[in-house]
């Protein structure tokens, strides 16, 4: 089943590409300007837009499967 909140998510990023970027690390999606992956903290990123776009469309068809800081603190 999918998620319509990461579905939405995904569509988001899919149109504005420049602003997001892929982390090395865990291959999760964040803003352009982050430094350190919130999710692994890994400091590597690939900002290619059509890998941007290709990964959104991946994650947003597939459910979550790793976890993030907010499911440490729940």
């Amino acid at each position: 089943m999918i998620d319509n909140e990461r579905l939405a998510s995904a569509i988001k990023i899919m149109l504005n590409p420049s602003r997001y970027k892929i982390c090395e690390g865990c291959s999760s999606i964040v803003s352009i300007g982050t430094r350190i992956c919130p999710n692994c903290h890994a400091y590597r990123y690939n900002d290619d837009e059509d890998y941007v776009v290709k990964q959104a469309e991946i994650l947003g068809k597939s459910e979550q499967t790793s976890v993030t800081k907010d499911d440490l603190f729940t």
